[in-house]
This record gives C-alpha cells, structure tokens and sequence, in this order.
C-alpha cells in the first residue's frame, strides 16, 4: 500500500515519517519545492522535533518521496490531507488552501481509495466540503471512495512521540469510511479509536482547544484577583489543586496555531444560528485572554515608574518572545504582542530569546538586549518581572 500525505508542515511531515518508519511507502506532497529537495536528502526542515531527524535521514528520498507534483501520489491508495486553515481578521475561516488540495487529490481518485482529513476544521466541514470538492472532481460518489476526519492531536516538538503514544480518533463521512480509517491507521498508530461519525471527530479536537483556553481564562481572571487582594496566587493555587480542582497556570494570553483559533470555529457557528447565548463562555474566554497583555503592560509600566529614571530611558527586557517556551514560533504569540503594545505606548523596550539570534530579532524590526543589561526585565514564561532583588509576578 502507497499512502500520501499532503502537506508537509509541522503536523504533516513527523505522521508522513511515522508512516514510512512503520513500512509503508509515502509520498509527500508540498508546494515548497525547496523543501522537497531537502527531505529528499535525509535533511529535517524543523530540527526542533525530538525524533524527527532520525526518521528523515532514514527514510527520506527512499521509502518517504517529497514532492511538490501532485501527479506523483497518482498511485497512492490513501490520501491523508493535513494543509494549513487560516483564519482572518473576523476568525472566519479561508478554506482555499484546503480546497486546492482535496480538488487535486480530487483529480487522482480511484474507487476503493481513501481521504482522511487531519486538519482541524469546524464540525461537519468533512461530510459536506470535503465530500462536494472530492465528488466534483473524481466523478465518483461517496460509497466508490471512502472518506474520514482523523484530527492531529500532537504537539509541537514532540510530534513523533505523541503519534506514537496519544490517543488518537477516526471518524467517518459514512460507517464504512470509519471502519476503512480505522483498519489503514492501525497500522501506523498504536492508539488509535473509532468514532461513530466525522462530526464527533472534527468536534473531539476543538473541544479539547476549547477546554484549555475557558481553563487558562479562569487563571489569569483569579491571577488579576488575587493581585487586588494582595494574595499570592502561586501559594493559593498550590494547595487549592487536588483530585477535584486543577486550577491551570495563568499566562500572557494564548498563542499558537491550535487554542487561539479553534475556539472560534463553534463560536462562529453558534453566531451563524443565531444561538449567541450557546458560546458566551467560549467568547469571554478568548477575550479575556488576548487582554492579558493589557494587564501586563500596566503593570510593566508602574514598576517603570519606581525606578530612579525618566521613564523613556528605562530599559525594558521582554524575555521570551514565543507562543510557548522552547518552540521557534511566533503565530498568535501574546508575548510578541505585549513587545508591540509597549513600544506604542513609546517605552524603551528590547527584546531577548535564546530561540532567536540578535539579527533575526532586528529584521522583526525589534531590539536586542542581553537581560542583565536592563533595567527591568519581564520574563514572559515564568510571569515575574525582575529588578534588583524585586520580583513580582510569581
């Protein structure tokens, strides 16, 4: 069996190598043709994924084909689709990128193939989107192909092993589909549960995004209290957590490409039927967490004002620009729009990564500082700022 995967991204190409290292053939399709070529050579595109660099230099240019011609996976019997869903300013999503890819893998169907969707996507976007692009370009109907939604539950750096450890759910357009996604994904992923529909599956994986972000809301809200009522949360939280109560850590606000975005997708929804009262939480949440940098910036702005300087001479150290810590990554990163919300407010603020060098800080159009030589320097990922022997924050 010959299985493709379209999109060879930070979630395409770790399943695309899992797939390969369990004995399959895979081609790999890309528009990056730069890319193509260095997987090809055994070389990894994202060196931050534990494990990643094994598997390529084992299997790329051999039993894993990069390339960027669709008419190369023509004899593929599987067809795993895991392209990038943009959203824009109004979180409404552009589902071009995804629907140029399944009218190409459209093109190549032949009876008995299956298309599996990994893509994160809004409930029902598999059985009616996907099914219609799928159906205009082979000619065939559902029935003559069979077609599911498995979501990545992975996670970025650590891909590889979740593929091969985290639970992960198939659902199909139809039962048959389910039952063919489930029999092919058995054999390269050693977790794997069937769902009773495509839906449910599309639904698991916003959920899950959903439930952490109401979660990290909760946080920052108590962490906001907690400071007007001069607590230390940090102690609180300690010894509030237990069986029942697991209060998360509170944060700048949440980045990347998965919890930010997917709320929205069932906020979206509920809007579009005109139930505005179904996602009030979902909305508060996401509001409340990208008006964390809010928070942080006010007070960044008092400590300034405690120091023994004009305020637009102190300089300020927003260590750790990322979404997260130890990921090269900045989509929806709230500390890098924490850095954006000083510099409006004209402050002296700089920057320091250890993901990034000083140059490619300077080509975002930022300052580079090394943090002792600052005058307060705010950590973004241990939430303290830090002057002297002052620490706040945590």
């Amino acid at each position: 069996m010959k299985i493709a995967v379209i999109g060879l991204g930070k979630a395409g190409l770790p399943i695309a190598s899992v797939i390969a290292d369990s004995g399959f053939e895979v081609v790999g399709v890309d528009i990056d043709e730069r890319k193509c070529e260095g997987i090809n050579k055994g070389e990894n595109p994202i060196p931050e994924e534990m494990g990643l660099d094994v598997l390529i230099k084992r299997h790329g240019g051999k039993d894993l084909i990069a390339t960027a011609n669709y008419e190369d996976a023509k004899e593929c019997e599987v067809f795993i689709i895991i392209v990038p869903l943009f959203t824009d300013e109004n979180h409404i999503p552009d589902y071009r990128i995804m629907e140029s890819a399944f009218r190409n893998v459209g093109r190549l169907l032949k009876k008995g193939d299956l298309v599996v969707l990994e893509t994160s996507v809004s409930p029902g976007t598999t059985e009616e989107r996907a099914r219609k692009w799928l159906e205009e370009e082979s000619g065939l109907k559902l029935g003559e192909f069979y077609l599911a939604h498995s979501p990545e539950r992975i996670m970025t750096g650590f891909s590889v092993s979740r593929l091969k450890e985290f639970p992960k759910v198939v659902g199909g357009a139809d039962r048959e589909s389910g039952e063919k996604a489930l029999e092919i994904y058995k054999k390269f992923v050693p977790n794997v549960h069937l769902v009773s529909s495509a839906r449910v599956a599309e639904f698991i994986k916003l959920i899950e995004g959903c439930y952490r972000d109401v979660n990290i809301g909760l946080a920052n809200e108590l962490l906001k209290i907690a400071d007007e009522l001069g607590v230390d949360f940090y102690e609180a939280r300690e010894y509030a957590n237990h069986e029942y109560c697991q209060i998360h850590l509170p944060s700048t606000g949440v980045g990347g490409h998965c919890i930010p975005v997917y709320p929205w997708f069932l906020i979206k929804e509920m809007e579009k039927r005109e139930k505005f009262d179904h996602a009030r939480l979902l909305r508060t949440s996401r509001e409340l967490n990208d008006e964390m940098v809010g928070y942080w910036a006010e007070k960044i702005v008092l400590e300034c004002m405690g120091l023994n300087k004009p305020l637009n001479e102190v300089k300020i150290c927003v260590k750790g620009i990322t979404f997260r810590e130890g990921v090269k990554e900045l989509y929806h990163s709230r500390n890098l729009a924490l850095v954006k919300l000083l510099m409006r407010k004209g402050l002296n603020v700089y920057v320091y990564d250890e993901l990034f060098t000083e140059d490619e800080v300077g080509e975002m159009g930022l300052m580079w500082i090394e943090p002792e030589d600052a005058d307060l320097v705010f950590d973004c990922f241990g939430l303290k700022m830090e002057r002297g022997q002052c620490q706040l924050g945590r």
